[in-house]
């Protein structure tokens, strides 16, 4: 009796599953490395919503000076802009100089049912009590008197 050898061609079972399993594997790698970028990028957004809502109240506390800005009294607040609700926090610091503030300004938010927070700490001048004084001092002694500039002379290109 002669014996008859087939020809095997294609893939085994066992060979079929290993490949299954290792493209399931490199699939679902891939789905999660996605998935935290999305995350990532989500949070890198409302990162950058914080800071312009910094930038855009920094704006706003140097466009109508920063004593006024204390003196008004409106330190925090809630910004609703998006579907975050934001909330932020002004503390001013007056240093030893002459008219300058020390501000830091907070801004907290919930992310899925985590606290997140942004601070930022900048330096603002205020008006200067010096130059007030320099002012009310000229207008008391009649403003008279030649004056002329440092370094003397008083003439014209060299």
């Amino acid at each position: 009796m002669m014996r008859r050898t087939r020809a095997t061609s294609g893939f085994s079972l066992v060979e079929t599953l290993v490949a299954g399993t290792i493209l399931s594997g490199s699939v679902l790698a891939v789905l999660a490395a996605s998935t935290s970028c999305i995350g990532t990028t989500r949070l890198n957004r409302q990162y950058e919503r914080a800071a312009s809502l910094v930038e855009k109240q920094l704006s706003l506390i140097d466009f109508i000076g920063i004593d006024d800005f204390v003196d008004s009294g409106e330190l925090e607040g809630v910004s609703e802009e998006s579907e975050t609700t934001y909330h932020w926090q002004v503390e001013s610091e007056y240093q030893d100089i002459d008219s300058l503030y020390r501000l830091t300004m907070a801004v907290t938010w919930i992310d899925r049912g985590r606290p997140r927070r942004l601070v930022v700490e900048t330096m603002l001048n205020g008006e200067s009590l010096v130059l007030e004084e320099e002012e009310e001092g000229e207008t008391d002694s009649g403003g008279g008197g030649g004056g002329e500039a440092p370094g003397g002379g008083g003439g014209g290109n060299r």
